[in-house]
């Protein structure tokens, strides 16, 4: 089943070579290390793979008419998609809300929540891609309506 996406064939195609390197980072280390252990192989493993990044990137977040600096991503990839690295007991919406944050304040299309703590990392695994009634000229935040999707399946109540 293809899913629906507003990306273009070649934006998915790095998508899914990011992805890669993910699950080539679990399948090598497995769960069990911190959290910069993963973002730094990782890394290595864009860098391997020729793939353009920026590691701990600084963003300035949209209040306003001002930008707050003081926030960083654990990762940009090809100016396109951001990676947030997680080594935690389990995804849950609050990290979706947050990536999906990150995406409107940087009006990048497409985030990927990668939790390296699970025994197969597409248990850990989510999708988050900016919609346009949520890209930071439309949508109400307060409200919700047009929220992110996340392409997976999964629904925005946290898990307790």
């Amino acid at each position: 089943m293809k899913v629906e996406t507003p990306l273009t064939d070649d934006e998915e195609v790095l998508v899914t070579a990011t992805m890669d390197c993910g699950f080539t980072v679990h399948r090598t280390l497995g769960p069990g290390f911190k959290e910069s252990i993963y973002t730094e192989a990782l890394s290595l493993e864009l860098n391997l793979r020729g793939m353009k990044f920026e590691r701990e990137k600084a963003i300035k977040v949209k209040y306003r008419e001002w930008r707050i600096p003081g926030q960083r991503v654990d990762l940009i990839v090809e100016n396109l998609i951001i990676v947030e690295v997680k080594t935690i007991p389990a995804v849950r919406a609050l990290h979706r809300r947050q990536v999906l944050s990150y995406l409107r304040t940087t009006g990048l299309p497409i985030g990927l929540i990668m939790n390296f703590n699970t025994e197969k990392l597409i248990e850990g695994f989510r999708r988050v891609v900016l919609t346009p009634a949520f890209s930071p000229s439309g949508g109400d935040p307060r409200t919700g309506h047009g929220t992110g999707n996340d392409h997976n399946g999964h629904d925005e109540r946290d898990e307790c």
